[in-house]
């Protein structure tokens, strides 16, 4: 059985190679992760950048000790923070925690599949999580993405965003390999921007979620990123065939969805987080060939990447005080699953 294990390990990382293998072949060596709470003592009341240690799998603080809850993602604004944690056992299931600011469990919710993204508006009011699922019949492979939106103000979730009406270009979209990941929301917890992958192309969506609708601005474009302006997303795009390279950091301005490549040169897999509104921090594999680092680069083009945090990943700024509540609370439509 363990030699089978291996067989359909090295399978998956042939045939897609990228973040789903990585993410697989670590679920495999790890086995799942042992689940610590954070030290009484740890809360988001320092402003600081917050990250996920590689060595402990716990959240730390600004290069401080990692007394945080253990996680495989985290990321945190408003007055929440989201811990996705990878369960033991198969199938794959991933247990999403929601926290307060000093850290008491508030809800958990337990999905299938491998923990892959995780955000959280600026408000702390809406959360979304992306993991890599497995058993759909229509990805050749076998694996696709589950996103799920929460609303703590209503209590509402969205197990799965795949059934909001699309629309790519003027034309209503209809497909059974339509895929959603890497959420994020605006200022107004009403607008949201995401990947959407369907007929072997990526797009760059803007949803809104009162009509409950979604519409592909361009193409390949993943794990956006909005900046705390809302003018800018940071986002990877693919720019070689190559698989063990295929992507390289950009920022794209909304407001005729001019780009610019950054000048970090190596292949990014990650969902970069603004740290503010100049600078972009992400996760690369260790120099010391274990784990991941954290690095930021300036989000203009200038500049160089510089080594933020070693043996680091899911880097999220946590500012002193939370942002004001939009007026108005969303209130998500029920939607099936």
């Amino acid at each position: 059985m363990k030699a089978r294990s291996t067989v359909l390990v090295i399978a998956v990382l042939v045939l897609l190679g990228g973040s789903l293998g990585y993410v697989l072949h670590a679920r495999q060596r790890d086995g799942g992760q042992q689940l610590v709470a954070a030290e009484s003592s740890f809360t988001l009341n320092e402003p600081g950048v917050y990250y996920r240690d590689s060595a402990t799998g716990r959240v730390a603080r600004s290069q401080g000790a990692p007394d945080g809850p253990s996680c495989a993602r985290f990321y945190a604004a408003g007055d929440h923070a989201l811990c996705l944690r990878a369960l033991p056992g198969v199938p794959a299931r991933t247990q999403a925690v929601v926290y307060d600011r000093r850290f008491t469990e508030l809800q958990t919710v337990t999905v299938p599949g491998v923990p892959n993204r995780a955000r959280v508006s600026a408000s702390g009011q809406l959360l979304s999580w992306t993991t890599f699922a497995v058993g759909d019949s229509y990805a050749a492979s076998g694996f696709s993405t589950r996103t799920s939106i929460l609303d703590l103000r209503t209590g509402y979730l969205v197990k799965s965003i795949e059934s909001i009406p699309l629309t790519i270009g003027d034309t209503r979209h209809h497909a059974a390999d339509v895929n959603y990941w890497g959420v994020n929301f605006a200022a107004d917890d009403n607008r949201f921007y995401a990947t959407v992958s369907t007929g072997g192309q990526t797009h760059l969506v803007e949803g809104d979620l009162r009509a409950w609708s979604a519409r592909t601005l361009r193409e390949n474009v993943e794990c956006p990123s909005l900046s705390p302006d809302g003018t800018r997303i940071a986002f990877k795009k693919k720019v070689s065939a190559d698989p063990a390279a295929p992507w390289r950091l950009h920022v794209l301005e909304l407001a005729g969805l001019r780009e610019h490549p950054l000048a970090e040169s190596r292949s990014v897999d990650d969902q970069a987080a603004w740290l503010d509104g100049d600078t972009l921090g992400y996760a690369l594999p260790g120099r010391d060939g274990k784990g991941t680092d954290v690095w930021t680069v300036p989000a203009d083009g200038s500049g160089a990447p510089r080594l933020l945090v070693p043996g680091a990943s899911s880097p999220v700024a946590v500012p002193a005080s939370p942002v004001a509540l939009p007026a108005s609370p969303v209130a998500l439509p029920t939607v099936p699953g």
